[in-house]
């Protein structure tokens, strides 16, 4: 039997078919960041828009959460996602990692890996060694479902932006090999910004590049090598949020303008995000812009065509006008906009403190320094670090290397709260005396970009009674997040809080916490997310799915501030715009 071939192939700058030319009219949809009963109903909308390709990631670190324990099924099952989107009629371009930036926890990479070796992303042996194992159970979910095989996959990329980070060309070519060696057979394609340097250090032999922007076909166009086909794998047709930023927006217009001009250079596009979904639970990540952490929003809607509800708006009506000439029959119709649950109200009600709900979890681990998070088996969330502590009149306590944020206690008092690149200091009680020290530490989102992937949560470095004496003797108690907590106690205006929403039917829903300050909000058991009022963001997207007939559960961990009040609101409220393009 003669070995499979690759369906699509370049030649002198064009896309071959099955020998045909073609242009790939592309759309990221990541099947992590939508309930698995509305994957369909997203594909739909984006073979409606117009295109004939999904691409989404692979991340790794949402199918191996403990090293050994891959997961493919339910929500993690990614070949039904590939199926589904080769019943709906699109082809399929996976990015399968090891790293896919994505705004992503840990760029997709598992924190166990990270805790174990600083070189990722390189032919470091640790880190090849645990990218190979990966492979060996991720590949056989996806070579049957290649084109070669009857299947929707036509393009796998190769890493991902490697360019912008750096320059170790044993790797590319090892990462390479790993997904020929294991059977994929169809295109293979690198991603890389729009420099030079980017461009030559993300570059790897016989896979064609392909290039992300906002703006920057021109450039693209002089960049491209030798007789490769002229694509953006991501045009970002809108973009990302951080807490305490504005809202970002671009308008459809502006949108358009770069995606013609990109299909009259004879280019192939995919949108990013053409869906952008919504980072349940904990797996936003975070920025680092070489002062401050810039922690990511619990939304990814990226002012997409397909908003987080799945409703479409003008740039969707843009791209579906503009990609229409390149398919020979009728697209399909516009679907109908998404139902959404009546405006409501219900009281929040306290149940238990923070101090409460950290104590009421077991000592994981003693130690005579703090632990960080990665020692401790955390992944993300809440950590609490408590010891003895006893002090003199006027003294000040410092946490060294703080990763992100910390509520401090003394006893049952709050004296105060730091924050990673912020103030490290806190000031204790003034007659000074003897406690107990609790420093609850919750990390923000692990940063998914840039030289400082990959770094450590928690306490890194000790903690510090009036600048030079290290405080010893510590218990850590980590608090979980896969389930909603339970705990009741007295409460004390921060903590645990639950609600009780009723419902005729489910349907999806916009649920706003006024009032609350720093929380963490599950639905009937599930993590939607995190709302701070830091903004931009101010409602939390509650998928149909979740909802139940009848009443349903809401439960509020704050470790701020809690409100009075849950709502469900029609709309939903991302905060105040600015418009952004890139380069």
């Amino acid at each position: 039997m003669s070995p499979a071939s690759a369906s699509l192939t370049w030649r002198d700058g064009e896309i071959l078919r099955d020998g045909e030319p073609h242009r790939i009219l592309s759309g990221a949809v990541h099947y992590f960041r939508i309930h698995p009963d509305q994957w369909e109903d997203r594909l739909r909308r984006l073979a409606a828009m117009g295109a004939n390709t999904v691409d989404t990631y692979i991340p790794w670190n949402f199918h191996e959460r403990i090293e050994g324990e891959v997961d493919f099924t339910g929500w993690r099952d990614v070949a039904r996602f590939i199926r589904l989107a080769g019943q709906v009629g699109l082809d399929v371009y996976v990015r399968p990692s090891p790293y896919i930036c994505a705004e992503w926890s840990n760029g997709g990479i598992p924190f166990w890996l990270s805790a174990r070796t600083s070189a990722v992303r390189t032919s470091d042996p640790v880190f090849i060694e645990a990218v190979d194992r990966w492979y060996d159970a991720l590949i056989p979910q996806l070579a049957p479902l290649q084109a070669a095989h009857g299947g929707p996959i036509r393009l796998i990329q190769v890493e991902n932006e490697y360019g912008s980070f750096g320059s170790d060309a044993d790797y590319l070519t090892h990462q390479r090999d790993a997904l020929v060696s294991r059977g994929m057979v169809e295109l293979l394609t690198t991603a890389d910004g729009t420099t030079a340097d980017m461009v030559l250090n993300g570059s790897i032999p016989g896979v064609m590049g392909t290039f992300t922007f906002g703006t920057g076909v021109q450039a693209a166009a002089e960049l491209r090598r030798d007789d490769h086909h002229l694509m953006c794998s991501e045009l970002w047709g809108g973009w990302f949020d951080h807490w305490g930023e504005k809202h970002h927006v671009r308008s459809a217009d502006s949108m358009i303008s770069t995606v013609r001009e990109l299909l009259d250079a004879g280019g192939s596009v995919s949108i990013y995000m053409a869906h952008g979904g919504t980072n349940f639970g904990l797996w936003a990540g975070a920025n680092h812009d070489g002062t401050h952490i810039q922690p990511t929003v619990t939304s990814y809607d990226s002012d997409a065509p397909i908003g987080e509800d799945g409703s479409v708006n003008e740039k969707f009506l843009a791209l579906r006008e503009v990609f229409a000439p390149f398919h020979g029959g009728e697209l399909p119709p516009v679907p109908d906009a998404p139902e959404h649950q009546p405006a409501a109200s219900a009281p929040l009600v306290p149940t238990a403190s923070l101090l409460e709900v950290a104590r009421a979890q077991p000592v994981a681990q003693r130690s005579a320094q703090p632990l960080t998070f990665e020692q401790l088996g955390a992944e993300d969330g809440l950590v609490a670090y408590e010891t003895e502590l006893s002090f003199a009149p006027s003294s000040t306590l410092s946490v060294l290397g703080l990763r992100d944020r910390a509520v401090v206690f003394i006893d049952d008092e709050r004296v105060g709260v730091m924050e990673h690149d912020g103030e490290h200091v806190v000031a204790l009680p003034a007659a000074g005396g003897a406690g107990r020290l609790t420093i609850v530490v919750e990390s923000l989102g692990r940063i998914n970009y840039g030289p400082l992937t990959g770094e450590h949560k928690g306490i890194l470095r000790g903690v510090v009674l009036n600048g030079r004496r290290y405080v010893h003797g510590w218990d850590h108690r980590v608090l979980p997040h896969d389930a909603a907590p339970s705990v009741i106690g007295a409460a004390d205006g921060t903590g645990l809080a639950t609600a009780a929403l009723t419902v005729s039917r489910p349907a999806d829903a916009w649920i706003a916490l006024p009032g609350s300050a720093k929380s963490m909000v599950w639905l009937n058991g599930f993590l939607l997310g995190r709302l701070w009022d830091r903004g931009p963001q101010a409602t939390l997207y509650a998928p149909g799915p979740l909802w139940r007939e009848g009443e349903n559960e809401l439960t509020v961990l704050d470790t701020d501030r809690l409100g009075g009040t849950v709502e469900i609101r029609e709309a939903a409220e991302y905060g105040e715009v600015e418009e952004f393009i890139g380069s």
